[in-house]
């Protein structure tokens, strides 16, 4: 057995070390986060949702942007210059951290909601537009409890390389959950919403002066180095 790793660029390798993280988050301001919820509907209950998400974050000293989907087209319907696509890749930009929450329509998320998601980029230029965001989901239900959105989404987080908290929350008949003015009724339910708004603002400040650092990778490195190689070392301009 040998430890040579003759694959390795050492030039463009780190090694994590403890002295890489940096402390302090108090210049950074308060803490950036973007909702998105899946039902155009009147009274949508994933809206109620993210609404009384929005009023804890605020309260846990968050500043919280809501993104209302009505209008956005279904992704290549339209070309990405639209002012609804323009203004949620702007929205994403802007956070640091989001919360997701879908109803649970035939077993999955809506499609209101996964269309969001597909106007959303990996990659715009050498931005990231997701990449190194934490994310918290929520889910709210007609019928019974589920977690099939709550599931799909979790994927998707991982897809948008964002940092998923553990923790989640899901609503069995939401139409019970709220009074007549959209505010969620005092329950076990409730309590949960605040234990993931909590835990969700813990990860946010805890990564938010990491977040960097920690999606440094190497492979990236490596095409970037490969790149700059090609274009300074071109014969012909």
């Amino acid at each position: 057995m040998t430890d040579t790793l003759p694959n390795i660029d050492p030039a463009l390798l780190r090694i994590p070390v403890s002295a890489n993280f940096k402390s302090g988050t108090e210049c950074l301001g308060k803490p950036r986060v973007l909702l998105l919820y899946g039902s155009n509907r009147e009274r949508s209950y994933s809206r109620l949702m993210v609404e009384e998400a929005a009023r804890l974050l605020r309260l846990f000293g968050a500043e919280t942007r809501i993104f209302n989907p009505s209008g956005l087209p279904l992704a290549d319907d339209a070309p990405d210059t639209h002012p609804k696509v323009q203004e949620l890749r702007e929205a994403v930009l802007w956070s640091e951290g989001q919360v997701w929450c879908s109803p649970e329509r035939h077993g999955a998320m809506t499609g209101v909601f996964k269309s969001q998601i597909d106007w959303i980029p990996l990659n715009a230029g050498a931005v990231r537009p997701s990449q190194g965001k934490t994310l918290a989901l929520i889910q709210v239900c007609g019928g019974s409890q589920s977690f099939n959105a709550l599931n799909q989404m979790r994927i998707l987080g991982r897809w948008m390389r964002m940092f998923t908290i553990p923790n989640q929350s899901s609503v069995p008949k939401a139409f019970l959950e709220f009074d007549e003015i959209g505010r969620m009724k005092p329950s076990a339910y409730y309590d949960r919403l605040v234990d993931v708004m909590e835990e969700f603002m813990k990860f946010t400040l805890l990564l938010r002066n990491h977040a960097e650092y920690l999606v440094d990778r190497y492979s990236e490195r490596k095409e970037s180095a490969e790149e700059l190689s090609k274009r300074v070392n071109q014969q012909e301009i």
